[in-house]
């Protein structure tokens, strides 16, 4: 990986796509930084210490700590991918749309402006009901009221300028993301996702070792007066750095076991029949069709957690007995929040390679090419056996990303029904904490190889593209 890297820097256009995917990441980093006007300074981490609501610990860690600080990008990239998913569904049941997807680059023009469009109708619900959230539930906005807390004029006012902000950094995030697309290396979203998670890296490190190596300053103190101090314990501070290296371990091996598993592939042998072209003959040759285990990549992950955590956010912003279920049931402690993500992992993965792999085409192209599957009779049998072997491995594809992204979730529900809630003191509310993030361990870790893989395959590419030596050479 390093070395495609660093190949690929020699190489002056491909530098360019580099720098530029770079500044992008910086650009988008320094607006995930500045707050909106009328933010107060007391507000800095309340909704990432907002308990174990689902949908904020996602939007915090997907948007790299931007949605709990309410910054300018608050609301990351998650209107412009639930836009996507909508578009990507519509296409499939409305003929007009299809058949504007088949009309090559014009169409895929016409929709991308119809994916912007929905994408800032979605950030403007989005941002007026986070404005109301901030102003109500978390008093973290000090606009004008009057003596029954309700909005003045210039309480209004400073309302539609919040939302006009949270509106215009979504639209921005777009923007970022499509130049990425067109000018930089890898895809957009992606590519801004995996920033975000990386930002992220550094806080999770310390509270890894403010739970291993400190204790609380004063255990009968009330939390707000306690510090996390270094422990003197010499034997609590033998088990907590053999517990960190435990867990980096455990993190190591997951890690090295994603990428084996990403990299793997069926491959469907095929058998090239002989031809002759003017005096030379062609063909008699054996190649394969290879297919990923894992062919449908990070999508269907970010897919399914921008769509499950949808109710849990709805639940969190609106008030009422029917939004405070709503609330407990897509709590990601709760068995329904993690049945419902490995169900909507397994249909986005089939639902993304429905439209991303045609088996039809492709044994026409064999067929074409004077190809066969041996043992298989071209045609109908042809498609008929890749669609067989397709949803065989699309079926173990959704197995694995279910299990790497449930599997965080259930332990920490498991370690929540044992855990300290209610009068926590410093460390044990960094611990809840702490796993409340790494129940999207799995979803971060996979969103972070796949990214990086996908990135690597992109510059290998083009590099082979420019190594290519032509019949003229």
């Amino acid at each position: 990986m390093f070395q495609t890297f660093k190949n690929a820097w020699k190489i002056p256009d491909l530098r360019k796509k580099l720098l530029f995917t770079v500044l992008a990441i910086v650009l988008y980093r320094l607006g995930a930084c500045i707050p909106v006007p009328w933010v107060t300074s007391a507000f800095a981490d309340s909704l990432s210490q907002a308990g174990t609501n689902a949908a904020f610990t996602y939007l915090n860690i997907m948007s790299g700590d931007a949605f709990g600080k309410a910054t300018l990008f608050a609301l990351s990239v998650s209107p412009y991918i639930t836009a996507s998913i909508v578009v990507q569904l519509l296409t499939i049941a409305i003929p007009p749309l299809e058949r504007l997807a088949k009309e090559g680059e014009a169409g895929k023009k016409k929709i991308s402006m119809i994916t912007r469009i929905i994408t800032v109708v979605l950030s403007l619900v989005t941002a007026i009901g986070y404005a109301r959230l901030l102003r109500v539930q978390y008093g973290a906005l000090s606009v004008s009221v009057d003596s029954n807390k309700n909005l003045t004029g210039e309480g209004w006012f400073q309302m539609i300028v919040i939302i006009a902000c949270f509106c215009a950094g979504a639209a921005l995030i777009m923007w970022i993301a499509e130049r990425i697309d067109e000018f930089g290396i890898g895809n957009g979203i992606s590519i801004i996702l995996f920033a975000n998670i990386v930002a992220r890296i550094p806080s999770q490190i310390q509270e890894l070792i403010t739970v291993a190596l400190k204790k609380p300053s004063n255990e009968n103190a009330s939390m707000s007066a306690q510090t996390a101090v270094w422990t003197d314990n010499p034997v609590h501070i033998v088990l907590g750095i053999l517990g960190i290296l435990l867990f980096l371990a455990v993190v190591v091996a997951v890690f090295y076991f994603v990428i084996w598993f990403t990299n793997s592939e069926r491959r469907i042998p095929i058998q090239y029949a002989k031809r002759t072209v003017g005096r030379k003959m062609y063909g008699g040759q054996s190649s394969n069709l290879p297919l990923k285990m894992n062919m449908a990549g990070v999508m269907p992950i970010i897919f399914a957690s921008s769509i499950v955590n949808i109710p849990s956010m709805l639940g969190g912003i609106f008030s009422g007995k029917f939004w405070t279920n709503v609330t407990n049931a897509f709590n990601q402690t709760h068995a329904s929040y993690i049945i419902i993500s490995g169900v909507l992992l397994v249909a986005f993965s089939y639902f993304y390679i429905m439209i991303s792999f045609n088996p039809v085409e492709v044994a026409n192209n064999i067929k074409n090419n004077g190809g066969a599957i041996p043992g298989i009779r071209p045609g109908r049998p042809t498609i008929d056996f890749i669609k067989k072997v397709l949803n065989r491995v699309t079926f173990i594809g959704a197995v694995f990303l279910c299990l790497v992204s449930t599997l965080p979730m259930a332990a920490n529900a498991i370690y929540m029904l044992f855990a300290n809630t209610t009068t926590p003191n410093i460390i044990e509310y960094t611990r809840n904490s702490l796993v409340s993030e790494l129940a999207f361990a799995g979803s971060s870790l996979l969103i972070i190889t796949g990214v990086v893989i996908e990135t690597t395959r992109s510059l290998d590419a083009q590099m082979s593209l420019r190594n290519y030596k032509g019949f003229l050479d």
